[in-house]
């Protein structure tokens, strides 16, 4: 029986939190996490003010700062904050936008049509969870401004010049207090801006880094146009130009660009006002229809398909393919876990209209590109049949232990939650990981010699290897199209290989084949890499283990200096370890080192391993020439 709560349950026990209190209370609520991702969202709420106002026709520069001590200021030439006394609150409108949750021009007061946020909620989130803030006004010949601390107001809105400009200009830093961290990164606010400035074309946004004299300017007249093309800049197209279609139908407005290469991967990425739907929704599955529809009509009206052969499917139509599908719409209803898939059911309707018809006057016009596109994927149809048939060497029961790769040591235990999977370099070090490891939740699958470089094969390829064949065996989830997360047996799958040059190219290996095949895995939290000591420093028969040459010059400090009693052995592979030591440093959940795998962007990754393993050179050469300066430890 619980014990009984003593305390008395009355009026004093419910808390009623004022103003922007809720928000410091609770910051993940509103931005996420007080992480670095929460900390650069606060940067995207501001400009998604301004976009808004771009969206609405009356802004066309916006210009970021980054200031040398972190804090941030964003200018735009939009309308400026209305500064008159709100009708409701009896107060300046500017102050009601910056210190009242959910008061903005975005609901329903004829503010604005189309607008990017998701809440409304952005100014005055910004300025709760900021140490100070300041807004400054210019607008009806004037120039205003009002300093917050924290959410509160700290000085009236006051006149403080005359101008004939018109403009907002919000200044914040971020709160010590709520911030584990308050560091920018340029390359990940540089990332956003330019999918704004790509979103809504003839936007000219500007990233300014005080800290490094760093600039960057966005300005795409081509829009998503522009951006299909610049995410396929490391690929080898099939066409010069990316298609393009757009169209309006009650109220809703629909861009798409859609480009083809000579790769086997398929890169979609859809957004509702300006918002990244990464889990899709009803636009998504309208531009899938519309593409499947139009590619198999065209194919039978000029003979590349027999009217009784069987018909391209969605994933054949779709290899190779980058397309970025956009609508905006007054009225968005957003669902899913994460709130970023799109639920409007008339959407679905008008995005499969206008990208049918766009499509169809294009193959009209365009015979050539039409023809390219259909070989490729007719040769996609047959592999993939190929592939199916590979695949059956997967689908066995993993109920069965015969089914399980021969070199997979298991684990007793049945329990996926409690289980864990070590992804070994070689027969040497999987020996001893082997006879190290806790038999009751830890598995051994040992890899012998780099696995196969899934960027540049299909499918069936893929699966005729057996280095592959026996992970996805082992992780008992499938593969591709049909992957399950449900039914991975493993919580954790842990690549562990040797810390130098060849092993970090084998980890590579591994990881691109997740994020091409299982890329949930990778989503989901369940991909680690696993972290050996570099060196073993022996002293009197005691044992110390260095991650790094910092910790080995610590270990060598903390002994009093390098002496003939020091040995110090530089592990050059995980085979060099014997079980106890491999358990001890590696393996032991109580000491050991993961490095959990985490996709922050999506877009971001694709580029990174199309970049790695892709085709091309001269976009990897130019990719190690920035980052070589970056490496402070090559083995690690």
């Amino acid at each position: 029986m619980l014990e009984q709560n003593k305390q008395a349950y009355d009026e004093s026990q419910i808390q009623v939190l004022e103003g922007l209190e809720a928000v410091r209370k609770r910051p993940g609520m509103y931005i996420g996490s007080t992480s670095t991702r929460g900390l650069h969202h606060l940067v995207y709420e501001i400009v998604d003010n301004s976009i808004d106002e771009a969206l609405a026709g009356y802004c066309e520069n916006i210009e970021v700062y980054i200031h040398q001590d972190n804090s941030i200021t964003v200018v735009d030439n939009g309308r400026g904050m209305p500064v008159g006394i709100h009708p409701k609150m009896g107060k300046s409108t500017v102050e009601v936008i910056m210190t009242v949750l959910h008061a903005g021009g975005k609901f329903g007061g004829g503010g604005y049509k189309v607008s990017g946020g998701l809440h409304g909620v952005g100014a005055s989130v910004v300025n709760a969870l900021s140490e100070i803030c300041e807004v400054t006004v210019t607008r009806e010949g004037h120039i205003w401004r009002q300093t917050y601390s924290r959410g509160n107001v700290t000085s009236d809105l006051i006149q403080v010049g005359d101008s004939d400009g018109h403009g907002t200009k919000v200044y914040f830093k971020p709160d010590p207090q709520i911030f584990e961290e308050i560091v920018y990164d340029f390359e990940t606010l540089s990332q956003r801006l330019r999918e704004l400035a790509f979103l809504n074309k003839g936007i000219n946004i500007e990233l300014i880094d005080e800290r490094e004299d760093k600039k960057e300017a966005y300005f795409y007249e081509g829009g998503i146009k522009s951006f299909v093309s610049y995410l396929n800049r490391n690929r080898e197209s099939l066409h010069p130009e990316p298609i393009y279609v757009e169209g309006v139908k009650d109220g809703i407005s629909v861009e798409v660009a859609l480009q083809y290469h000579d790769g086997y991967n398929e890169n979609i990425f859809s957004f509702a006002n300006n918002i990244d739907t990464v889990e899709g929704g009803t636009h998504l599955a309208g531009f899938k229809t519309a593409l499947t529809r139009i590619f198999n009509d065209y194919s039978k009206r000029f003979g590349y398909i027999k009217e009784n052969d069987k018909n391209l499917s969605g994933d054949d139509i779709r290899e190779g393919l980058t397309a970025v599908v956009s609508v905006k719409i007054s009225e968005p209803q957003f669902e899913g876990q994460t709130k970023t898939k799109l639920g409007n059911s008339e959407v679905r309707g008008i995005v499969d209209g206008v990208v049918g018809e766009g499509i169809s006057i294009f193959l009209e016009e365009n015979p050539s590109v039409g023809k390219v596109i259909i070989e490729k994927a007719l040769v996609a149809q047959r592999a993939r049949d190929a592939a199916r048939k590979a695949r059956e060497l997967t689908r066995k029961s993993v109920l069965e232990r015969s089914s399980l790769p021969g070199k997979l040591a298991d684990c007793s235990s049945k329990d996926p939650l409690e289980c864990e999977i070590y992804i070994v370099e070689g027969d040497s070090a999987g020996g001893s990981a082997k006879q190290g490891r806790h038999r009751r939740f830890q598995a051994i699958l040992p890899l012998r010699g780099k696995i196969m470089n899934v960027e540049k094969q299909r499918l069936d390829k893929i699966l005729g290897s057996e280095t592959i064949r026996s992970m996805v065996t082992a992780f008992g989830a499938g593969i591709g199209k049909e992957f399950d997360i449900e039914k991975i047996r493993y919580n954790r799958i842990i690549i562990m290989t040797d810390a130098d040059v060849d092993g970090a190219h084998i980890r590579t290996l591994i990881l691109t084949f997740f994020y091409r095949y299982m890329r949930e895995l990778v989503e989901k939290g369940h991909v680690y890499i696993a972290q050996p000591p570099l060196y073993k420093v022996s002293k009197n028969k005691k044992d110390y283990y260095a991650y790094s040459d910092k910790e080995l010059d610590n270990i060598l400090s903390d002994l009093g200096g390098k002496d003939n009693s020091i040995i110090i052995q530089r592990y050059k592979g995980l085979g060099e370890m014997n079980a106890s030591q491999l358990w001890e440093t590696t393996m032991d959940p109580e000491t050991r080192i993961l490095l959990k795998v985490s996709i922050e962007d999506a877009m971001a990754a694709d580029e990174i391993f199309t970049i790695l393993m892709g085709d091309k050179v001269e976009p990897r050469r130019e990719f190690i020439q920035q980052n070589a300066k970056k490496v402070s430890n090559l083995d690690i």
